[in-house]
């Protein structure tokens, strides 16, 4: 049975939370903590972590970094009330696969749940190779040419889906989706920075300009 871990110390909205997976055939894990639910996401055997930003001890972004610095792979969506663009930018840069601001509907966390644990099983293969780009999913580290570059946690992840899509035109809309986990924003930028970000480190050759659809790898 798949197994999340909910990291909330607000003991009403774990309840909640847990209440809900259970009845949608999930097993659950609670720890209020931020030190014991960091601790209970590296024991590994949770397939998922819900965490909230507030948390006694060790915040959720501490505990996110902590986490990402031994386990890259395991989904994390993070759960917080405060709603400025800047802490959802932080969080999704720390590593985050998603993030909800409070209050939510358990529908839709239901359904980021899914779409989250349906992105961990697909992506069970563990080095992407494409042409002098080789990409280690577990160990985060990407080589270009044999030599290692430094990506961060947003850059990695557009490599991934870029590498593991070649030849395919990724749209702005999909890659804001798979990558920083938001709806479309017409106004936003942020993908074209982060390509060009990653280009600057892989190499311009291997990401092409669609124009006006998106993306692709060459």
């Amino acid at each position: 049975m798949t197994t999340i871990l909910i990291i909330e110390d607000e003991p009403h909205i774990a309840a909640f939370i847990s209440r809900g997976l259970n009845a949608a055939g999930y097993s659950t894990v609670v720890a209020d903590d931020g030190a014991d639910g960091l601790e209970a996401a590296l024991r590994g055997d949770v397939d998922l972590v819900l965490l909230d930003v507030g948390l006694p001890t060790m915040d959720g972004f501490e505990v996110l970094r902590e986490l990402r610095a031994r386990d890259t792979v395991l989904p994390v969506i993070m759960l917080t009330a405060r709603s400025s663009t800047r802490d959802t930018v932080d969080g999704l840069d720390a590593g985050a696969s998603d993030y909800m601001a409070k209050p939510f509907t358990f529908d839709e966390l239901l359904a980021r749940v899914r779409s989250r644990l349906r992105v961990s099983l697909a992506t069970t293969d563990v080095t992407i190779t494409q042409d002098d780009v080789v990409l280690d999913v577990l160990a985060r580290r990407v080589t270009v040419d044999g030599v290692e570059v430094e990506l961060s946690a947003r850059e990695f992840a557009l490599a991934e889906q870029f590498l593991r899509n070649p030849g395919t035109v990724l749209t702005r809309e999909q890659l804001l989706s798979t990558v920083w986990g938001l709806d479309f924003d017409p106004g936003s930028n942020i993908v074209d920075v982060y390509v060009r970000y990653l280009r600057g480190k892989v190499g311009s050759r291997h990401i092409e300009t669609v124009r006006g659809s998106g993306y692709r790898w060459v």
